[in-house]
């Protein structure tokens, strides 16, 4: 049997016993004594039974007042909880964010954004999943990652959108003691001799396509991580294609970096992410973030 309560008349209940008095009740609930009072009477209608026991100087509980008290206390002590979680969500001093992206992002643009947006919004705890493409593509259909980073043009699903957040040319990584290691840059006829060690998906659609077929290498080396390209290339002649960002881990490996020309292509960085309408405040609030930083 269900009956028909309300939060107005749980919390009248109990505002009379904290004060022991409807007039001094109705002040702090800031209504007429004949609205509180009406209050207690709907509730106790509702319920079938009296709740509290009234004189003319005081008002206390009823037998059936004294049991009730500590349920309504924890239902009403439930209901603040969740506002006060709703709360800190919507203000983002509570929530959760779940980016992945693959390499090289991981190791260059991610974990500078990560920081500064969590320097702005400190209660808000981003977790990073360092995957190929194939399973942030997937952690986003599943539900598992909120915002995904990749090379754009990899994605074809109405279901996920797709902003492109940064344009950066592509160079080339090679050996100190490779004679080209000299130049200022390189052009790609330079390179068609040399086995290219990639780690790059699409690397046909998304850059040999700009590239005229005569400057095509004549050898490709696949691997799947761009730590494991630069690792090889240490110890075996050849050359890696990383976005200019990636500077600081190509240098760390102990190689030479150069401008890639004729032609100079780009490489292109999206952020994945499904529709506003199915983000979090704290989804939103990284997403607008990550926007707003690629536009500065």
């Amino acid at each position: 049997m269900a009956f028909e309560v309300t939060l107005r008349q749980l919390r009248a209940f109990i505002t009379v016993l904290e004060c022991g008095s409807f007039s001094e009740a109705a002040e702090t609930m800031h209504l007429s004594q004949a609205a509180l009072s009406g209050l207690v009477k709907e509730l106790e209608s509702r319920l079938g039974v009296r709740l509290l026991d009234r004189n003319t100087r005081s008002v206390s509980a009823s037998v059936v007042g004294t049991a009730f008290e500590p349920m309504v206390r924890r239902v009403l002590a439930d209901l603040d909880e969740a506002l006060r979680q709703v709360t800190n969500l919507k203000e983002l001093r509570r929530g959760l964010v779940r980016v992945a992206a693959p390499e090289p992002l991981s190791c260059t643009l991610l974990p500078e954004l990560i920081a500064a947006y969590g320097a702005r919004h400190p209660g808000v705890d981003v977790r990073f999943d360092d995957v190929p493409i194939e399973q942030v593509l997937a952690g986003l259909h599943n539900g598992s990652a909120d915002i995904g980073f990749g090379p754009a043009g990899v994605l074809a699903d109405d279901a996920v959108q797709a902003h492109v957040v940064r344009v950066d040319p592509l160079w080339a990584a090679l050996r100190a003691d490779d004679p080209l290691a000299a130049n200022p840059s390189i052009a790609w006829r330079d390179l068609r001799e040399r086995p290219l060690i990639n780690y790059m998906p699409n690397l046909a659609a998304n850059v040999l396509g700009n590239v005229p077929s005569r400057n095509h290498p004549r050898r490709i080396v696949p691997v799947h991580r761009v730590n494991t390209a630069l690792a090889l290339l240490r110890v075996q002649p050849g050359y890696v294609i990383c976005p200019s960002m990636a500077r600081p881990l190509v240098e760390g490996f102990g190689l030479v970096f150069r401008p890639l020309c004729q032609p100079t292509v780009t490489w292109r960085i999206a952020l994945f992410v499904r529709g506003r309408q199915f983000l979090s405040p704290a989804v939103e609030s990284f997403l607008d973030f990550a926007l707003a930083s690629a536009e500065g």
